[in-house]
């Protein structure tokens, strides 16, 4: 059985945004639930689970993915879960972006026998969120709670832009790449010159002009040169 865990990973301010909260709050009130992994500031879009074959995930969700392409959603406030074990940022979906969370999971249920899912990969009603703070905050909810919302409420606008697929050592296995429908390596996923070329995209596509090309070294010109031969 091959273990598999779909998201979405912010980049650029978004990222370095949350991933301060993040160790800010690790380091104020002493939780590391949220640093159990090297932090990277993500959305879940299913799982962690496991089927027979990676093949047959990337299959279902290019299936999903293929019918996508500008998938807005908004970072907004601050949220906690029912059982009050996370701590997050909500994110506000856009009709898109749940009609895809639900697709996904429909075609990735058809693989994954019942004992294998997560709870939430079953329900409809989908909490979409960022986490900030999980597991070991129990103690120090209301504490952590006041904490966060004593700050500027969040207002981040993003498009899901790429769907990631992770491995059980939660190393990117591939990457699909919904602004030229098309999958990429983990080399290439955390490209980011890649990465530039999949926001000009999301630009055009919102018919906006490309970002400004940033002045390189020679040095750095020669080394990405060098990379891509």
């Amino acid at each position: 059985m091959k273990y598999f865990y779909i998201e979405f990973r912010f980049h650029r301010y978004p990222k370095n945004y949350l991933k301060g909260l993040i160790n800010e709050v690790a380091h104020e009130f002493s939780v590391k639930g949220a640093l159990n992994y090297r932090p990277v500031p993500h959305m879940t879009l299913y799982g962690p689970s496991q089927a027979r074959s990676l093949n047959s995930i990337f299959s279902k969700i290019e299936k999903v993915a293929k019918r996508y392409t500008l998938i807005p959603f908004e970072v907004c406030d601050f949220d906690f879960n029912k059982g009050k074990t996370v701590i997050g940022c909500r994110i506000h979906a856009s009709v898109e972006l749940e009609n895809l969370r639900k697709e996904l999971a429909l075609e990735l249920n058809k693989i994954v026998k019942i004992g294998d899912r997560q709870p939430w990969d079953n329900d409809g009603d989908y909490w979409f969120h960022t986490t900030i703070a999980m597991k070991d905050i129990d103690r120090q909810f209301r504490d952590i709670w006041r904490y966060v919302n004593d700050k500027e409420k969040p207002h981040i606008n993003q498009h899901l832009v790429r769907v990631t697929v992770l491995n059980n050592k939660r190393k990117i296995e591939r990457e699909y790449d919904l602004m030229f429908q098309r999958w990429l390596s983990r080399r290439e996923a955390l490209s980011k010159y890649l990465w530039r070329k999949t926001i000009n995209r999301l630009r055009e596509l919102k018919g906006l002009p490309p970002e400004p090309e940033k002045r390189l070294s020679i040095i750095k010109r020669m080394k990405r040169l060098f990379r891509w031969l």
